[in-house]
């Protein structure tokens, strides 16, 4: 153990491949994310336990990754109306471009799993929103605590701020190649395919977690980020823009017009805030 704790990136590499190997067993052998779960948590509840032996591997307390008391209820609520705002932002300029071309159709609450094409499953019941809750709970537990919490401390130990969020993320956006890697093999999506998704999906995740990285600098706390995360994931799942041509058409179009205005509204506060503090 203590060999581990000098060698910070050999500890985050075996961590991240322990989890991913966990996360292939789930996307193509369980595939609980395809079944009436709707979502692939297993190996995020396994991952969970990993962030916990890793701190008592590093020596670490929750609190010293973001999980402190202090400013839980602000810094939640905080991200709730940052999210919530980005997202009625690009809903509405969704809707706007749809009417302009005469295919808006209006709106609706169901529960859906977010797939590489499109969102997939229509669900009413009470039950399968609280399934869709529950599981975007432990997503955002697990991914924050890990890519935003423990790998960003450790590389935080001998890196700056930004280099340690740039690799964090790049660990993050690599996470999500798992969907069109799947398509790929299930013969649903050719090999160029693959690489097209593959690219915008990382880059995305790369974008949207090192803006969660800036919410936990800004705030000292993982919660504004979680906050942020789970009503990315859960606001595409539950409402939904209809269309001459279906539902949620424009679904890429979105969530890449909330996540940008979130980004660009976060670099500008955080590089005001910089130049409050270096002026001082």
């Amino acid at each position: 153990m203590q060999e581990l704790r000098k060698h910070n990136l050999t500890g985050i590499l075996l961590i991240y491949m322990a989890c991913f190997s966990f996360r292939i067993a789930e996307y193509l052998f369980l595939r609980t994310d395809q079944t009436i779960l709707g979502e692939a948590f297993v190996h995020k509840l396994l991952g969970l336990g990993f962030m916990l032996a890793a701190l008592y591997v590093y020596r670490l307390k929750l609190e010293q990754i973001g999980f402190q008391k202090e400013g839980f209820i602000r810094n939640t609520l905080i991200g709730f109306i940052w999210g919530l705002i980005a997202f009625a932002l690009a809903y509405l300029l969704e809707m706007a471009v749809l009417i302009s071309q005469g295919g808006f159709r209006g709106l609706d609450f169901y529960v859906s799993a977010y797939s590489v094409s499109g969102n997939i499953g229509q669900h009413r019941e009470m039950i399968f929103v609280l399934l869709c809750l529950a599981g975007n709970l432990i997503n955002v537990l697990m991914e924050e605590g890990i890519f935003r919490g423990l790998f960003q401390k450790l590389f935080e130990r001998k890196h700056s701020f930004m280099t340690a969020a740039v690799c964090s993320n790049i660990l993050f956006g690599l996470w999500h190649i798992m969907a069109p890697l799947r398509s790929l093999l299930d013969g649903e999506m050719s090999l160029t395919g693959f690489w097209f998704n593959s690219l915008i999906l990382v880059v995305t995740s790369f974008l949207i977690g090192f803006q969660f990285s800036l919410m936990t600098k800004l705030t000292g706390s993982l919660y504004m980020g979680m906050a942020a995360h789970f009503v990315n994931n859960t606001v595409v799942n539950l409402f939904h823009v209809l269309s001459k041509n279906g539902a949620d058409q424009l679904l890429t179009v979105r969530i890449s017009i909330a996540q940008t205005l979130s980004l660009l509204a976060l670099l500008i506060y955080y590089r005001r805030l910089v130049y409050l503090l270096l002026r001082r």
